[in-house]
């Protein structure tokens, strides 16, 4: 019996897992759960499965939480502290880290340095802290399994799912992206493009940050990052191929000419349970991929010029050190301010360039680094918003 730690309980991948753990309640118990705001579905959450701890992001939402789980014998909790306390419960095995964006990054760590099974949804806690976050996991001989479906599909396809791609007779990764929906507008017509558009992604059901992510191709360059990290290997030994179907989730390319490729159809239920099995796999009640009603499999190269957030990823690499932190706060702004429809659809890509290029970039030597090169980045964008200048 696995206990599991849910870092954001009811997004899109929190729902999935809550999933599984129904599906398998004689491998998995639900020990905590964490939510920002979400008070109605915490409480569906404590009803269905019984946690021993919960955690809200503020004081307000844990009392409305614990007002209408009267008699419950569990804890309810707010803020950091508490999330890096259940990150770390000895009570727990796995850590599902899905907490979406920045803020995810510390109780991920916490559940990395108590030696926890770290099962990776928060791409930008390896992002903004990869070489960190990754000696950490080192350090205190944490399993990191990555929950992405590309990232998942490249660590099936890797010999033995080896974590270093180095190791390997690789000769490139094969990261899929389905181009999300405006794959084949034209520049002109992205410029009046809304929010509502935005989320509505073709193949996934997501939430509205990953939604604006992946329409802008922000999600693959950040998904490009992570794999650097992940693999060990640089923006160099990566090719991003759009692939509209989503059938593959991605591939490895030997040296021999060979290219295995990790298949199915698009459910975010596939790689959780992968990861929180690994080695072995279980029933997911996902239906099997049908390849004669498929019938076609298209693949094309990225655009650029349409879609700059992907070359900006693999600057940020290079550059090093704060970068990619830079990076990921300045995009989290633009794309609040998007949603919020202070800006148009193309200036998301406008202002991360702008920050990235006018900020301070340093060495990272610890957490601090980074957390002060996220804080000056969002003041920078929100300054640049204000004055409307970031063209």
């Amino acid at each position: 019996m696995q206990g599991i730690c849910l870092l954001g309980a009811t997004g899109s991948i929190g729902q999935s897992t809550l999933d599984i753990i129904e599906q398998h309640p004689d491998k998995f118990t639900l020990v905590s759960a964490s939510a920002d705001k979400s008070v109605d579905k915490m409480v569906d959450i404590y009803h269905r499965f019984k946690p021993q701890r919960i955690v809200m992001g503020s004081e307000l939402a844990c009392n409305e939480v614990a007002a209408r789980c009267q008699g419950a014998s569990v804890s309810f909790e707010w803020g950091e502290q508490a999330l890096d306390s259940i990150a770390a419960d000895p009570n727990v095995n796995q850590v599902m880290a899905a907490i979406m964006g920045f803020a995810g990054l510390k109780p991920t760590l916490a559940g990395i340095r108590a030696g926890k099974r770290i099962l990776l949804a928060n791409k930008e806690s390896l992002v903004t802290a990869g070489k960190l976050f990754m000696d950490e996991v080192a350090l205190h001989n944490a399993v990191l399994l990555p929950i992405d479906s590309e990232h998942n599909a490249i660590f099936q396809s890797l010999p033995q799912n080896h974590a270093g791609a180095h190791t390997a007779d690789v000769s490139k990764i094969l990261l899929t992206a389905s181009g999300g929906p405006f794959r084949s507008w034209p520049l002109d017509d992205m410029t009046s493009v809304t929010p509502v558009q935005a989320c509505k992604h073709p193949n996934w059901s997501m939430g509205q940050k990953i939604s604006i992510d992946s329409a802008s191709l922000m999600n693959k360059g950040l998904e490009l990052i992570e794999a650097c990290w992940l693999f060990n290997v640089t923006p160099d030994d990566v090719d991003v191929v759009i692939h509209p179907e989503s059938i593959i989730h991605s591939m490895v390319s030997y040296k021999d000419g060979s290219v295995i490729a990790q298949m199915g159809n698009p459910d975010m239920k596939v790689p959780i349970a992968y990861g929180m099995t690994w080695p072995k796999r279980i029933e997911t009640q996902v239906p099997p991929l049908d390849l004669i009603e498929i019938s076609r499999l298209n693949f094309e190269a990225p655009d650029l010029e349409r879609f700059p957030n992907l070359r900006l990823a693999a600057e940020a690499w290079y550059l090093g050190g704060t970068a990619m932190a830079v990076l990921n706060a300045a995009n989290e702004v633009a794309v609040a301010a998007f949603l919020n429809e202070k800006i148009s659809f193309l200036d998301i890509a406008k202002l991360n360039e702008y920050v990235l290029t006018h900020s301070d970039i340093r060495p990272v030597n610890c957490l601090d680094d980074v957390f002060e090169a996220d804080k000056m980045a969002r003041q920078l964008a929100n300054n640049v918003l204000v004055d409307g200048d970031f063209a």
